[in-house]
């Protein structure tokens, strides 16, 4: 028999994990989210009480007529006026020496020791030199590391994370109008990506600090 996984039982059992260390308090209250396939949800819960001290969800009056902006992208041009990149240098560079290597390989001699057979790293009448030359190859560029703003940039036009981002900043400004300036973030057990990450990103531009 075939084990069925259930994707819902299993965020509950991590969302009971991260409740064991989260606990929000009137100081400093819980940020909880929850998003289903169409609705993002975000409350900021006080566990002392057991009370919601502000709500906010995209099914809100404010954002049901929202439309995300247009996302213009800038065309990175290439320059040739500047001279080739770094790239195209260590790819010069490495056919380069693999042509010194095998002109070299050509022009070095045959030499046999004593009694006829030939020495080790050589390959007996005719063969090719058993001289291995290594290959340069070049060195891959590592690009600098992405704030969490600039890795949403990719999806930040999808309809529901810009909604979800949106929702982030409603909810961080009716927490400011409150007095609330600190929280504890509590994802839900989500995976902290797309709309659960777009939604916290929200809410830190507006000030609230977690």
């Amino acid at each position: 028999m075939i084990k069925q996984f259930h994707g819902n039982k299993a965020r509950l059992r991590r969302h009971q994990r991260m409740r064991r260390y989260l606990e929000g308090t009137l100081a400093r209250p819980r940020l909880s989210v929850y998003r289903s396939g169409s609705h993002i949800y975000a409350q900021i819960i006080d566990d002392t009480t057991g009370k919601t001290l502000i709500a906010a969800s995209s099914l809100d009056a404010i954002l049901r007529d929202f439309v995300p902006a247009p996302v213009v992208v800038a065309e990175q041009s290439r320059t040739t006026a500047t001279g080739p990149t770094e790239v195209e240098i260590a790819a010069e560079a490495a056919a380069t020496t693999k042509g010194k290597a095998a002109k070299a390989e050509k022009q070095q001699p045959k030499v046999q020791a004593k009694g006829g057979q030939p020495q080790k790293g050589t390959s007996a009448k005719g063969g090719k030199p058993g001289t291995q030359v290594k290959t340069l190859l070049p060195s891959a560029v590592k690009g600098q590391k992405k704030t969490p703003v600039e890795a949403l940039a990719a999806i930040s036009n999808n309809h529901k994370v810009a909604v979800a981002r949106e929702v982030g900043k409603l909810v961080g400004q009716r927490a400011k109008e409150q007095g609330v300036s600190r929280v504890v973030f509590d994802r839900g057990g989500f995976a902290y990506h797309g709309r659960v990450a777009a939604l916290a990103e929200g809410a830190r531009e507006v000030g609230l600090e977690f």
